[in-house]
């Protein structure tokens, strides 16, 4: 039988251009001509395909039980007649059998063909979703192929991931070629192969910037401890440094700033705060309501909730535009902030505690 370079070729090329391992595309190949054997001859279930990489040829082998006395001609043979072919076997051995029908390549062409390819969108399917499945809750970067007034689409490597409405910054137009740093937000395994959903306004892009500026935060000697961010506007992260040598906000804002102003360039232009982490809360709330002054935090642990007291000149500052700052400070904490001027904490008799 002459060698099958198209088979082969193509093996070569979908191993090196598609990333399928070739173990992967052998087994595929030999599923799918079994498939196609079955089709067109009537075959019991027991047969096998061996396919030979050397020459690309393949051969269709029966597979029975070797027997004492045959009840199922079509998954048994009897030990008389394997004896005959080899004297080496046994009860229980399988006796294999060479089947492979002249015809088969020109009957089965097409069906072995339809089925290799089905097989091989699978394998690839499975491939790329066991790809991006380990990019969850990570940064990509990746060029924008289109928009439309549902997705932006974004191609990352081989396959495109998409961008929805909510997950866009409101300050940022996104246009096609344009190379664009996402979030990956999830991934589903669907019919028609891995779905890859990415975000520009989700806080884990926040953190991820900052571990590729600071090489403390990626080296584990600075730690973020928590995001809080309203995107394209003004976010909040608190960081922690166990290292008392280390202060942990100087090393994210860098240099004459420079780190940090490579995060607010990449999220165009969003403000950043950055606070030092604490086990104390009223330290810690105090921190996350920066850049305000706080006088005094009043903590009532059972219901998790704190009262700022500032000062009265402070207020609107701790407060924020819109009730930004406490808002971000009471997600960046986990605790609920209510603030109160010196003045108001005073007459309502809460402060100074007595």
């Amino acid at each position: 039988m002459k060698k099958n370079n198209e088979l082969l070729n193509a093996i070569d090329f979908l191993e090196k251009e598609k990333s399928i391992p070739r173990e992967v595309l052998i087994e595929t190949i030999e599923a799918a001509l079994i498939t196609a054997y079955k089709k067109n001859y009537n075959s019991a279930n027991n047969v096998r395909v061996e396919l030979n990489m050397d020459n690309g040829v393949y051969r269709v082998f029966s597979r029975k039980d070797v027997v004492e006395e045959v009840m199922n001609p079509r998954e048994e043979v009897s030990l008389e007649t394997a004896l005959q072919s080899n004297p080496a076997y046994e009860i229980g051995d399988i006796y294999e059998e060479d089947v492979t029908p002249k015809d088969f390549g020109r009957v089965s062409a097409q069906a072995a063909k339809q089925a290799v390819m089905q097989r091989l969108r699978d394998a690839e399917r499975g491939i790329l979703y066991n790809e991006f499945i380990d990019k969850e809750d990570d940064i990509m970067t990746g060029i924008i192929d289109r928009v439309d007034h549902r997705y932006v689409y974004v191609t990352l490597g081989k396959t495109e991931a998409v961008l929805s409405e909510a997950e866009r910054s409101p300050n940022e137009e996104y246009r096609p070629t344009e190379r664009i740093k996402v979030y990956v937000n999830k991934v589903e395994q669907t019919t028609k192969g891995p779905q890859i959903f990415v975000s520009r306004s989700h806080p884990g892009l926040l953190k991820r910037l900052f571990e590729q500026e600071v090489p403390e935060i990626f080296e584990g000697t600075v730690i973020v401890k928590s995001v809080a961010r309203e995107a394209g506007d003004r976010s909040k992260i608190s960081v922690y440094s166990e290292n008392p040598d280390i202060d942990a906000v100087g090393a994210c804002v860098g240099a004459k700033g420079a780190r940090v102003e490579a995060v607010v360039e990449e999220l165009g232009g969003e403000k950043i705060d950055i606070v030092e982490w604490s086990a104390d809360t009223k330290t810690f709330v105090k921190n996350a309501l920066s850049p305000s002054q706080v006088v005094d935090v009043l903590v009532d642990e059972a219901n998790q909730s704190t009262t700022v007291i500032v000062p009265d000149y402070q207020l609107s500052l701790a407060i924020g535009k819109k009730g930004q700052n406490a808002r971000l400070a009471a997600k960046l904490t986990g605790w609920k902030i209510d603030i109160k001027s010196e003045t108001d904490a005073k007459e309502a008799g809460i402060y100074p505690v007595e």
